[in-house]
């Protein structure tokens, strides 16, 4: 009985993490510009596209492939929820954390609000 219960737990949280959203594209798209929007300053640079860059001082950058979809946010005003989508940048050995807050509205992606976080120990 405790196999069929830890196979069961274990299907259902591989399936949570295959989901989906039909947002995934337009924050995928968007992961690029908050990353070198957060990054880029006097003297240093992103690639303008992720990957190696051709010849330039930029520095490479890359982004998961697919975007996690995490439990809703509570809006801040009302009763409403927002989606949230989760993409991991990575630039040289740092991992920054961006989530895209997108409003429940069927058939629409409506970006409600982003975060993007550094994954270091701030001591």
């Amino acid at each position: 009985m405790r196999v069929l219960a830890a196979v069961l737990l274990s299907w259902c949280a591989s399936a949570a993490f295959a989901q989906t959203h039909s947002c995934e594209s337009d924050a995928m798209a968007r992961a690029g510009a908050l990353l070198k929007l957060h990054w880029n300053s006097d003297g240093t640079a992103l690639a303008d596209n992720a990957g190696e860059p051709d010849g330039s001082d930029a520095q490479p950058w890359s982004l998961d492939d697919h975007a996690a979809v995490l439990a809703p946010a509570k809006a801040l005003v009302g009763s409403g929820k927002f989606d949230v989508l989760e993409i991991n940048g990575y630039v040289y050995r740092a991992t920054y954390r961006m989530h895209f807050l997108y409003a429940q509205i069927p058939d629409i992606c409506v970006l409600m609000g982003q975060e993007i976080l550094e994954a270091a120990d701030p001591y």
